[in-house]
């Protein structure tokens, strides 16, 4: 998903600087919120911000310009929604870019647009739609991570295709291109990334299951229901 330093031209990295732009406002905004209500949430904002950059920052090659990653924004887009999400992945992606060589300055536009935007808001829509429903949480989790993730490859297979357009075909051809090669190690990542993010759930719920109640994320009696099955 990190596009590298200098493979965008300048005009696509304007343009998901533009896109990325109010969101982060709207993140700052989000969490200034958030924080003034209730401070006892800054050690899960810090677990969760944690999650995403360990997760994030173990790539495998993948396409030309680009990497496979998980990355870890489930966690977070569950607790506290897509928009401080998304400042949370902005903030990732500028340390990983200065000091891991993941991405770079001129693209983290299009990186967080991909990683911080599209996947959240992905994934928080899966958590709405299943939030009050009989499913187990865990489940839940596991598919807001692993779609969310999905998402991002997703975008980022865009991003690349609108950057590069194919000769036969143009950018539809370069998009399936792109998502095919995507495929190959980012659906395993997908289902693993789940996976861990349901079972750091799990001890969440087991050790702080109040903040969790407090923020509304589930309800009391789902989070019973949850800490039973321990």
């Amino acid at each position: 998903m990190h596009i590298m330093e200098g493979f965008l031209p300048w005009q696509w990295c304007v343009v998901w600087w533009i896109i990325a732009l109010p969101c982060l406002m709207l993140g700052i905004w989000q969490l200034k919120k958030v924080l003034a209500a209730d401070r006892e949430a800054l050690p899960l904002l810090g677990v969760t911000g944690g999650f995403v950059f360990i997760l994030s920052s173990l790539k495998l090659p993948s396409v030309t310009g680009s990497c496979s990653h998980p990355t870890g924004t489930g966690l977070s887009t569950i607790s506290f929604g897509p928009w401080i999400t998304a400042l949370i992945c902005a903030i990732v992606l500028l340390f990983q870019s200065m000091f891991l060589a993941h991405g770079g300055l001129s693209v983290l536009g299009a990186n967080i647009v991909s990683m911080g935007i599209v996947g959240p808001l992905v994934g928080y829509a899966i958590y709405r739609l299943l939030k009050n429903t009989s499913l187990n949480i865990y489940i839940t989790v596991f598919l807001v991570s692993a779609l969310a993730d999905m998402a991002t490859y997703v975008t980022t297979s865009l991003e690349l295709a609108l950057a590069y357009p194919a000769q036969a075909g143009g950018v539809a051809n370069s998009f399936a291109m792109f998502m095919t090669i995507f495929a190959v190690t980012q659906v395993p990542l997908a289902i693993v990334e789940g996976v861990i993010l349901a079972l750091v759930f799990k001890y969440i719920v087991a050790l702080k299951p109040d903040i969790l109640i407090r923020l509304g994320v589930f309800s009391e009696k789902q989070i019973e229901a949850a800490r039973s099955e321990f």
